[in-house]
């Protein structure tokens, strides 16, 4: 067998050596804009356009998507954990199963979007304009959704307890079973929302404008109802077991 020489094995180690090299030095930023991966987390993706993109499952927690373009995109079971996407366009985008936990969506565009049994926990989805949007069994729970746009939205079923919905409007949404205990709902706008059957204990619905909402066998149990407008609202089998009223208007306009 013929021996080699320093020389030819200092080079066949810089050979074997090169690629964990420059898998070492690797951009993930890079391979994630050239659809080599779908991995970038904390990355600086601001203001790009992914309108369309086919991202399912991609990591981009903790990223930087400040304004960027998801018009559109499929982004189902992405982790989207601690992602910055203030004034993100993510009109008609799936992000169905997707996790949000503790997101910054604040203005951000979800016309349409589909977050079915999203996680979305904990998040900022301050004055984020999201009409139609479905959230069907999506976690909610502790978000805030202050001055949110969210009429006909679908929310059947979801967990929105502790949720601080403030000056939102939920006009004929539907939040069939939907748990709302403990929530913030001052001011809100319910005109025509359907509520049957879920769980407003403890929330605060001072303010709040329910004008023909369906509250049938709704629990609305130790609720704050100060100055709610319930006029005309659906409130057969609801449970109201010290709730608090003061100038609240009944179903029938007076006023207790």
């Amino acid at each position: 067998m013929a021996r080699f020489g320093r020389l030819e094995i200092a080079v066949f180690a810089l050979v074997a050596l090169a690629p964990a090299a420059q898998l070492a030095h690797a951009d993930p930023r890079a391979d994630f804009l050239a659809g080599r991966s779908r991995s970038c987390p904390h990355c600086d993706l601001s203001g790009l356009n992914f309108k369309r993109h086919d991202l399912s499952g991609a990591d981009l927690s903790g990223a930087n998507l400040k304004d960027a373009n998801f018009h559109d995109a499929k982004l189902a079971g992405a982790r989207l954990a601690g992602a910055e996407l203030s004034g993100a366009n993510l009109n008609k985008a799936s992000l169905v199963r997707a996790d949000l936990t503790g997101a910054t969506l604040h203005g951000a565009l979800l016309y349409a979007a589909n977050l079915d049994q999203a996680i979305i926990a904990g998040a900022d989805l301050s004055e984020a304009l999201m009409g139609t949007a479905h959230l069907t069994r999506s976690d909610l729970s502790y978000a805030k959704l202050t001055d949110v746009d969210l009429r006909k939205g679908r929310l059947a079923e979801a967990n929105l307890s502790g949720a601080n919905l403030t000056g939102a409007a939920l006009d004929f949404a539907f939040l069939r079973g939907a748990q709302l205990a403990g929530a913030a709902l001052v001011e809100t706008r319910l005109i025509g929302t359907e509520l049957i059957e879920a769980v407003l204990s403890g929330a605060d619905l001072t303010d709040a404008d329910a004008l023909g909402a369906s509250f049938r066998g709704a629990d609305l149990s130790r609720a704050k109802l100060t100055r709610t407008n319930l006029l005309k609202a659906n409130l057969y089998e609801t449970k109201l077991g010290d709730a608090r009223f003061a100038d609240t208007t009944m179903p029938d306009g007076t006023t207790r």
